[in-house]
């Protein structure tokens, strides 16, 4: 069974920077996409953020085009957010994935096979 542990979220004012991090315990992630998603309290589970096996090709929501970056260390097998210029909405639980059945980029929610807990983000205004 793969793990995936999130770590980084917390309380930031708006204009702040928070750094997500998701280490995995499978053997290797270097030829899987993975992917950031998030979850309002009340909505539904929504893409932020998609990067290829290499990190060659990434995507973006367009709401947070510009402020977040995903990259990804293949060696530490770890998968990151940086998150700069936050704002209250963004406010959700966060949530990295992994697809073992794809090394491009997907933004489907059900194209991912294993999800970490969660991390929460807060942002105050």
């Amino acid at each position: 069974q793969v793990q995936l542990v999130e770590s980084g979220g917390g309380l930031v004012q708006a204009g702040g920077s928070l750094r997500l991090s998701c280490a995995t315990s499978r053997r290797t992630i270097s030829s899987l996409a993975m992917g950031w998603f998030r979850q309002a309290p009340g909505k539904e589970r929504e893409f932020v953020a998609a990067i290829s096996w290499n990190g060659g090709d990434t995507h973006y929501t367009d709401s947070v085009k510009g402020r977040f970056t995903i990259s990804r260390d293949n060696a530490k097998k770890t998968l990151y957010l940086q998150m700069n210029s936050l704002k209250p909405e963004d406010t959700a639980v966060y949530y990295c994935a992994l697809d073992i059945n794809n090394p491009y980029i997907t933004i489907k929610n059900d194209d991912y096979d294993y999800w970490g807990q969660g991390t929460q983000v807060t942002v105050s205004s």
